[in-house]
Parts: structure tokens; sequence; C-alpha cells
């Protein structure tokens, strides 16, 4: 069981980090506002193009490029919403295309993130922020099968940093651009924009039937919206910010700037704040939508043939959209394009904000996500409300304190989803001592000199192990589920274990963050397990029994089994740091202490006597202290 507990944790480590940028309600307003920027004369060329793409699809594609009045439970998708599902929601133009045309539940992510617009709208603190993004992402999950191991699988949403102070506009795109660069957002806006311009040239310069202009048209407008999905991320803070340095740290960069805010200025020298992922204003979808207008009037120029460089085709004679799977890429591909298209690359990205520098002296501050590996110290104080004790007799109830010193050894998900997320992966190893109860065998003061043995329960001490893991339907399923699927079926076990992290098949077990911290209903998520009488031998009970009429007290050792079940649990809102992090955490238990291996000592009988399970409420307050390990990366 530890091994396949601990291959979990490898996998748990390897999830995909949901670090897309801005969410679909947000991408889909820049491409709304950036069509009604356009002037007369091209968005009478775009709505001529999208008719044309149309033809066929009736059914699925909005008779509007850009239908603002789109709202919840849409009936098709417009032009403007082409963007938000790229990158998030497909891996190419040819399958976004795909997705857009031929699936059902693209309907129900266009419903679920208008809800979402809807609900970021209204509200008015962090914590109503939170929980909107919480059961946006549940609904998600369940709308969109590849939802999770689509996300994050690289660095394709984030700026690459500049390599150095004096990097220029044109040597930094170049860079971004060339054969072996590790994949970015500049790099592939270039690639998909080359490929939409490359085809609108098409639609001006060949003779085509009209099926193969209609074909060809749909795939041009399905490129050009795959490369505004990264361009429109090139004004993210959280994108600009965190592409340094291990992925806890990009998550933790990225979660921080998307939140404050960052200060930056473009390669032309405009200085401006940027927010983030459901964080966007008014004045950012506007600084991204000018931007988004540019690149939209050159695509629509090359489909007109006004002022478009006679560009490289590497595709002669394709009418598909491109095909460059951004989740499977880790480094940009070569293509050749016209050295002339530079400079319509350029008059666009400099018009993007400039990213800072790669780790080391002149860093923009970073901060870490409670994400990875980790080692720790986990002291507790608890108190318990007992049943009564032991003995069928002993009837009252009482209360017995405990302290505990464990050793924390697991793997942080927090937020890995969402601030709501909680795919947190644990073992305790450590001590437990309980003093006694508050339950006596006798009240007579003049006992007292024999202190805690004629309570109920002694004091006692005991090994001490906890577990924590998040499961799927049934506590402790991901133990057999995800060593099965991790080789039969990945990217099903990745959105197995991020659908356990969330809350499970049947999110009950989903976080709800407020002002004062998160709540979360765990049970079955946890467990602690105590191992009494195995420290220093076996533990000494004192019991009433009768002796023919007259009634004693013998003298009995015992082990048992203390089960604890923790049932809710608070924890203060997570917040950012380098690597440490220290947390309290208070939670609501219930469970059971088992009598086992019951020796009669005094009188020497050769029947131990009968007894009986002892169950308990309680509450844990327990200091989380933990100290992630992290192999550099920069």
């Amino acid at each position: 069981m530890l091994r396949k507990i601990l291959l979990i944790i490898l996998m748990i480590t390897s999830l995909s980090l949901a670090s897309n940028a801005w969410v679909y309600p947000e991408h889909r307003d820049i491409s709304l506002l950036a069509i009604h920027k356009l002037d007369s004369a091209h968005r009478a060329l775009l709505d001529q193009l999208w008719a044309m793409a149309r033809k066929g699809y009736e059914s699925r594609l909005d008779e509007l490029a850009a239908d603002a009045a789109q709202g919840e439970h849409p009936r098709y998708i417009d032009y403007a919403a082409f963007p938000a599902i790229s990158g998030d929601h497909s891996t190419s133009p040819e399958n976004m295309l795909h997705n857009v045309l031929q699936t059902d539940w693209i309907l129900n992510v266009a419903d679920i993130t208008a809800r979402l617009k809807a609900g970021l709208e209204a509200a008015k603190t962090k914590s109503d922020r939170a929980n909107e993004l919480r059961d946006s992402d549940l609904r998600l999950l369940r709308a969109d099968p590849e939802y999770v191991s689509r996300a994050g699988s690289n660095n394709v949403h984030f700026m690459l940093a500049r390599p150095d102070v004096g990097t220029s506009a044109g040597a930094y795109f170049d860079y971004c651009f060339k054969e072996g660069s590790e994949v970015n957002l500049i790099g592939t806006y270039k690639w998909f924009h080359a490929s939409a311009l490359a085809k609108a040239k098409r639609l001006s310069a060949e003779t085509l039937t009209p099926e193969q202009r209609s074909a060809l048209a749909l795939s041009a407008l399905a490129d050009e919206a795959f490369a505004l999905h990264f361009l429109e991320d090139a004004f993210s803070s959280g994108h600009v910010a965190g592409i340094w340095g291990n992925a806890a740290l990009r998550k933790g960069t990225h979660d921080y700037y998307d939140e404050h805010g960052l200060e930056v200025t473009t390669w032309q020298g405009e200085r401006l704040v940027l927010t983030g992922d459901a964080y966007m204003r008014p004045e950012d979808a506007d600084r991204a939508a000018r931007t988004v207008l540019i690149s939209l009037n050159q695509f629509l120029d090359a489909a007109a043939s006004k002022d478009a460089p006679s560009l490289i085709n590497d595709q002669p004679g394709v009418f598909t959209p491109d095909t460059f799977n951004i989740a499977r890429a880790i480094i940009m591909p070569l293509r050749r394009v016209n050295p002339g298209f530079s400079d319509l690359f350029d008059s666009i990205l400099v018009t993007t904000p400039v990213p800072g520098l790669a780790t080391g002296l002149g860093e923009i501050p970073r901060f870490r996500s409670e994400i990875g590996p980790f080692v720790g110290f986990a002291p507790a104080a608890r108190i318990s409300v007992l049943a009564g004790g032991f003995d069928p007799s002993q009837k009252t109830a009482g209360v017995v304190p405990g302290l505990e010193m464990a050793l924390h050894l697991g793997v942080g998900l927090d937020g890995v989803m969402n601030e709501s997320g909680d795919g947190l992966v644990f073992v305790d190893l450590g001590w437990r001592l309980d003093g006694a109860s508050t339950m006596k065998l006798e009240r007579d003061p003049s006992y007292k000199q024999f202190g805690s043995i004629l309570s109920a329960i002694p004091s006692r001490e005991a090994f001490y192990f906890r577990l924590r893991l998040p499961f799927y339907l049934i506590p402790g399923d991901l133990i057999l589920l995800a060593p099965i699927l991790y080789l039969a079926a990945p990217a099903t076990m990745t959105d197995v274990v991020a659908t356990a992290g969330a809350g499970g098949l049947i999110p009950w077990q989903t976080g709800m963050v407020t002002r004062l911290g998160r709540f979360q209903f765990i049970l079955g998520r946890e467990i602690g397990v105590c191992f009494y009488g195995t420290l220093q031998g076996a533990d000494s009970f004192l019991f009433p029994y009768d002796n023919d009429g007259v009634s004693e007290l013998a003298l009995v050792t015992m082990h048992s089994v203390h089960i604890d079940f923790p049932i809710l649990e608070y924890r203060p809102v997570r917040t950012f740091s380098r690597r440490q992090s220290a947390s309290m955490v208070i939670q609501l238990n219930a469970g059971v202490d088992i009598p086992r291996k019951i020796t009669m000592i005094e009188p020497a009988l050769p029947e131990p006597m009968k007894l009986k399970s002892v169950w308990f409420i309680g509450i844990r307050l327990a200091f989380d202290w933990r100290y992630y390990y992290a192999k550099k990366k920069t």
C-alpha cells in the first residue's frame, strides 16, 4: 500500500498546472471589443469572410461574427469565442475547429463560462471571486473531457524572460520564434499569425471553387483566432511575470501578479499596470483589444490583397487549419517565413509588454505556490469528548487532552486548479501523549495520591500515523485507480486525480473560501491512527469488577488502536512564499478507540474482561509547517 501511495504522489507531482491566461469570458470580451473597433471597411470584410466560412455549419456558427447579445445557454458559437476556445479548450487550430463544429460539449463550455462572467461581475470580495472560479472549474472538468490534461503541459502561455537588459525588441521577437527556443506565447502567436496570413493571401491570389474558398476562409479564421489567444495572453500580468523558476514558483508568481497587478512598459515605451486571469478591468481589455485590432487588420488586408507581402506558404494546397500541437511541443520547431514578414510582426509585438529578466540579478520578486514535495513539522494539540470508558459500566462522558509531534512528508497541490482546490497528499509519523480522562474511578480526594491510574482512561502515549489522500468517488480509491490508469490511460488518470483534488466526482469536498479562510468537508480524505501500548509496553488500567458480590478493582494491561476521522477543516487563506509555509489548521473530528490484547494482571484470571470500544468527537488544532524541495530551474 505504501508503494502505491508513493506512486500516486509521484503522479500528482507531475500533474498539469492550470496556468492558462485570461479565463474564457475575458478572452471573448477582448475579441469582441477588438472586432467592434474595426473600421467599416475591415468589418465588412470580416463579415464577408465569416459568412463564407459558415457555409454548411449554420446550425453551429452564429450569424454574427461578434454577437454582443450572446449570454447563457448559447445555441451558436461566434468568431469572438474562437480565441477563447483556442489554447485552453483545444491544442491546435485544427483541434479547435473540430471541437467547435463537431462536439456537443463546447456549447456547455460556452454556457458555463457565460455564467462565470456574470459571477465575476457580481463578485464583491476575493472570496466571492475564488468561489466563482471554483464552481466554474468543477463544471468545466465535467464538460470538457480534456480540460485538465490539456492545461499547463508546458510554458506556451507565458512570455520568455529577456536574456539580458540590452536585448532589443527585434532580437527578442526573433529569439522567441527561432528553432529550438522553449515554446512561448510570442513565438506561438507568430507561428499561427503566419499561417493565417498565408491562407488569407491565398484567398485573394488563387482561383478557387466556392467550396475551396469556404474551407480556406474557415481555416484562415481558425489560424488567426488561435494566434489571437496568445496575443491576448501577452496582456495578462501573471503571464508576463510568471515563467521563471520551477513549476511552483511559476504558479505562485503567476497567481500573485494576476491578483495584485504588475507595472510594465511596452517595447514602444508606454507605461501601464496590468492585472491577470479573472481580474481583468475594462482598461486591461481595451489595451489588449488595441493590439488585437492591429493583428486583425493585417489578416484582413492580406485577404483583400492590401499591402500584403509575398508570403512563403509552407503548406501549398492545404485547405485545413494548422496542426501544430501546442500541448505536445517543448521547443519551437523550424518555420520559414519571408524576411519582410518580420516588419508585420514587429508592428504588432512592439505594443506588448517588455518581460522581465531571467532568474538572477534584477529579477522581479517571485512567489511560491504551495506545490511540490515537502518535509515539515506538524505539532498539534487536541481535546476529545468521550462517550465513556472501556469498561461497559463506565458510561459517564468525559474529556481527554492530547499533544502530538510528527514528521510531515508529502506533496502540496494547494490551488493547482484554483484557490479552492486541495490535492494535498501527506504522511505524518510521530508521537502522541494523552492526559488522563476527567472520568474517575474514585472521587474521594484521598485517592489523588495515586495519580492518573484511578482515571477511567489514564495518561498514555502512542506511536502516531496520519495519512491524507484525495479520492475520486470513495475514500482510498486512488490507491487502486491511479496506478491502473497511469499505465492504461494517462490522460484519464490526470483528469481523475485533478477531479479528486477539486472535491471528487460528487464535489461535496470542495473548499469554500471566505474572508476568514477556507472551510472544507474532508470526511474520508484524511485518517489518523494511534497505536497505544507500543512504545513502552502495554498500558495499565484499573477496572471495577464484582468479586463474589464485593466491588473491587482489577489491574489490566492492554493495547488499543485509536482511529481518528477528520470531518470539517478550517485553514486560513493561502499566502505566497518562497520555500517555507506555516499555517494553522483546525479540524472537527470523530472516531473510535478499539481495545485489543487485553491481559488480566490482578487477579490473574484466565479470561480477560470484556471491554468496549470508546467513541469520541473532538477538536484538533495543528501547526502545519512545510519546507518545499524544488529542483532549481531557470
